[in-house]
């Protein structure tokens, strides 16, 4: 998570005066009405009020303050949307939308259909792949089972190497050799893949590993936003009351 640059409201500084009006408001007024009296945020208050044990008293929730839906109260914002005695629900009787359209029969999914996008298996598709979706892999559909994709879809080339080697051990992957990257199906050859651990993998795709200028940059990009948070926070200390 990245450090504040002080886009967001500066935190909340709690003066005794504004820890006695929350003590004494907090249990029977809404926190909305709280938080408007102390000039900060709903959360900031209701963190605070919790920080502190504060509680909603039973008489506040018990009144039409609190919005809590209670037979016999008459707050308008709950009249206004109750079910009335005798009232027939509109869809009353009918299954689905089906009854209320023409025409909605028609196009409803039949048992079994497929969709019209469905590939048969044996078909190929180019995806993204890493965190940073930086590189396409091709995949090859190798079944129809529920579930996601990566159950229907798997690497083209992890299935070449698995053909001549069998199972990926546990805690590996099959990568491609540095430089040896492809997406073209006739050019995945197994001389062009290994299996290599997860650290490994890691390991070679840090920016210091991939490239010792960007990791330079990195390093100093980091640098650069340490030094400009410490001179905001800096001059917020120096003006804060």
């Amino acid at each position: 998570m990245t450090k504040s640059r002080h886009i967001n409201r500066p935190k909340a500084r709690w003066t005794p005066a504004m820890l006695q009006l929350l003590t004494d408001w907090f249990p029977d007024y809404p926190t909305a009405v709280v938080a408007g009296a102390l000039d900060l945020s709903y959360s900031a208050v209701a963190q605070k009020a919790a920080k502190l044990g504060l509680r909603k008293s039973s008489a506040f929730l018990a009144s039409d303050l609190a919005g809590r839906v209670q037979r016999g109260h008459q707050d308008p914002r709950m009249i206004g949307t109750r079910f009335q005695a005798g009232l027939v629900p509109w869809n009353k009787g009918t299954k689905g939308m089906a009854g209320q359209h023409a025409n909605s029969r028609a196009t409803q999914f039949k048992a079994g259909q497929a969709p019209v996008n469905e590939m048969p298996i044996g078909s190929h598709r180019l995806t993204w792949q890493g965190s940073g979706r930086t590189q396409k892999v091709l995949e090859r559909k190798v079944n129809d089972l529920p579930g996601p994709n990566h159950v229907r879809w798997h690497p083209v080339h992890r299935i070449v190497w698995e053909a001549a080697n069998g199972p990926v051990p546990a805690g590996h992957l099959i990568a491609f050799k540095p430089g040896m990257r492809t997406v073209v199906l006739e050019e995945i050859t197994l001389d062009r893949l290994e299996c290599i651990t997860r650290a490994e993998n890691l390991r070679r795709n840090q920016p210091r590993s991939r490239d010792p200028e960007l990791a330079r940059l990195v390093q100093l990009k980091g640098a650069i936003a340490r030094q400009v948070n410490r001179i905001n926070r800096e001059a917020a200390e120096r003006t804060a009351p």
